[in-house]
């Protein structure tokens, strides 16, 4: 058994990347749904087991064929990447469980083989992003979890999901060309790809030509890959026309791995004096992202799509995320982790939200929410359980997040930032409000009979909505972890 557990950290990664193409020969759903949940409630299982191995402080170092850095690959588990490996394969594990064949309105019957595969594939992605101590596998394993997201925004019925899928795979190929660009810089310049190693060279060399011109690619890759604004636009069009299933997969996990590439390049590779202190990112990320809170929520007032929407409050939402990593503080930087871990929850619930409705009304648009209130009770009662949160009402994850940001805020003497986060909290109750009103005080054009979803659909909607209370409630188990985490990458770096 202690053979098993020494190879966990290759397992995380191996288990879905041997179970994707898999379920792509079995073809068969009654065989491929059993065996892809039980893949991501493994992944979440050794997701756990790592980050219980880890909180005491210790780093888990996995060297592939005995070769020890920097000669070799290796995965490298700290706090930081095992509680994204949580959120990640945690999120997996509830979306993949409720299955395509839950919602044969948004995917073509006869594809539901094609949407285990990929989302598995990308789950691999993902993971292995996350877990990777080598700046080249950052790379190949940020392509693979891109080309399977593509495949999956592209299962969509709406014939604008292609073209949705196009425009991610531009944007997502320019920014993935500006990261290998800059690691190509970063390798000429230090004459290593672990990560460990060539965070030490830099710090050797300091702040040359190409050290600084490798930081200029990275940032502008990764900000890409994070729709961090201006570089959003492929979000709303992707996160509305994929399949609801896939957007609350990719809006819950893919933007909350690229944010743990911006704290993992920003602090362990070129580490926080040169790029604060030299070159003064924060003076470009912190207006950016308050841009992007206030923009982001007031485009999601004017929507007339539920699930687009959802995608532009996401753009606001990763606002929060880089508003924390401005900071350049470990408040900051920990109020942006604990930002991760709730918005998952909340977005993921909304999402799942979405596709109850769509199951039932055949799309999202706000006119066939009318009165769904009281025709799907439990449903929308999720929706208002996850809004709240996303507001940031006491008692739900969002305040937790937005308490945090605000005293991190406080912490730099930066009290117009506080009321500016205070002040985004109000357009996101608009929108919120919206949707209730139009659910529950408006008046359906058609009379339709009571009927909720699937309990296979409903029951993990509520499970992401129920948390996102219990969270906010009981929410000293994730603030913990986060706050370990930012305390761990301010005295270590990597």
């Amino acid at each position: 058994m202690s053979d098993l557990a020494s190879h966990l950290p290759v397992l995380q990664v191996l288990i879905p990347l041997l179970a994707a193409p898999l379920c792509f020969l079995l073809r068969k759903e009654a065989i491929v749904l059993p065996f892809t949940i039980a893949v991501s409630f493994a992944c979440f299982a050794i997701s756990m087991n790592l980050l219980s191995q880890v909180l005491g402080g210790d780093i888990l170092v996995y060297e592939f064929g005995g070769w020890s850095r920097p000669y070799g690959i290796e995965y490298r588990v700290d706090i930081l990447n095992a509680f994204v490996l949580v959120v990640v394969s945690g999120i997996a594990a509830v979306v993949f469980a409720v299955g395509p064949g839950q919602a044969r309105r948004v995917i073509p019957e006869g594809r539901e083989y094609l949407f285990y595969s990929a989302a598995l594939l990308c789950l691999t992605g993902l993971l292995g992003v996350t877990i990777t101590g080598d700046v080249f596998n950052i790379f190949v394993f940020l392509e693979i979890s891109s080309l399977s997201s593509y495949i999956l925004i592209a299962l969509g019925l709406n014939r604008r999901a292609l073209m949705a899928a196009f425009s991610y795979l531009i944007m997502g190929t320019i920014g993935a060309t500006f990261l290998l660009i800059g690691i190509g810089f970063m390798y000429q310049a230090t004459g290593t790809l672990n990560m460990v190693d060539m965070a030490h060279r830099i710090q050797v060399l300091g702040p040359t030509k190409g050290v600084l011109v490798a930081l200029a690619f990275v940032m502008v890759g990764i900000s890409i890959k994070l729709a961090v604004f201006p570089l959003h636009h492929w979000l709303p069009n992707a996160y509305s026309y994929a399949p609801p299933l896939v957007s609350a997969f990719l809006a819950s996990t893919a933007t909350k791995v690229a944010y743990y590439l911006l704290i993992r390049f920003t602090f362990g590779l070129f580490g926080a004096a040169l790029v604060f202190e030299t070159v003064g990112i924060d003076r470009l990320l912190l207006p950016l992202s308050i841009i992007a809170m206030f923009v982001g929520s007031i485009a999601a007032i004017y929507q007339t799509e539920f699930k687009r929407l959802l995608a532009y409050s996401s753009i606001a939402q990763i606002g929060y995320m880089t508003l924390g990593l401005s900071f350049a503080t470990q408040a900051g930087v920990s109020a942006g982790l604990i930002h991760v871990f709730n918005h998952a929850l909340m977005k993921g619930a909304l999402f799942l939200v979405a596709a109850c409705v769509t199951w039932r009304m055949g799309g999202t648009n706000l006119d066939v929410m009318k009165g769904l209130g009281q025709r799907m009770p439990f449903t929308m009662a999720a929706m208002v359980v996850a809004g709240l949160a996303l507001v940031g009402v006491p008692g739900t994850v969002g305040f937790v997040s937005k308490w945090a940001l605000v005293s991190a805020a406080l912490e730099v003497d930066a009290l117009w930032i506080a009321f500016l986060i205070m002040a985004s909290s109000i357009l996101a109750l608009v929108y919120v409000w919206k949707v209730v009103e139009i659910a529950y005080f408006q008046t359906p054009e058609v009379e339709l009979e009571r009927r909720e979803p699937p309990l296979r659909l409903l029951i993990p909607t509520w499970i992401l909505a129920g948390a996102a209370i219990y969270f906010g409630i009981f929410s000293s188990y994730a603030v913990d972890v986060a706050e370990l985490a930012a305390q761990q990458v301010f005295m270590v770096g990597l």
